[in-house]
């Protein structure tokens, strides 16, 4: 866990709303949609796919997910051009399985708790390897809460 640094992250995403229970299943082909689009437009990948949480309601899960990209892109229809925030983040790496994220979110939640931080109202991750071709134990997930000054 550590706080760092990062540099605004130009992307190009599609939010969306769902339950928790459903977010693996649709994830998935919404990372197919954005690729092909961004392969029709010869538009390079600069990054891990990322998925950005607007809330934490697991029964409405405020989702945007995408990839970043070196500079600003245009979206089309529900693929939106945006950015991910610089600044100062509390961030920590994860290994295993999905269904453990929970753990890694709780020592976040206790280092915030402890040591007095601010943070935004969103928290994202960058998923770091492919779960299709890698073992469940060996996911590495990138947890990133945006700290307020």
């Amino acid at each position: 866990m550590e706080i760092k640094e990062v540099d605004e992250q130009h992307t190009l995403a599609l939010r969306y709303t769902t339950p928790v229970s459903k977010l693996s299943e649709t994830m998935g082909k919404l990372y197919n949609e954005i690729a092909a689009y961004m392969q029709q437009e010869e538009i390079p990948f600069a990054g891990a796919p990322f998925a950005l949480y607007h809330n934490m309601d697991m029964e409405a899960l405020d989702v945007e997910i995408g990839f970043p990209v070196s500079s600003p892109a245009r979206g089309k229809g529900r693929i939106q051009a945006g950015t991910l925030p610089g600044g100062k983040v509390l961030c920590t790496l994860y290994t295993g399985p999905y269904s453990g994220m929970e753990k890694p979110y709780g020592e976040l939640m206790d280092y915030i708790q402890q040591h007095k931080l601010k943070t935004a109202s969103f928290s994202y991750e960058y998923y770091l390897n492919d779960p299709a071709i890698t073992p469940e134990d060996e996911l590495q997930t990138e947890i990133y809460f945006p700290l307020k000054e």
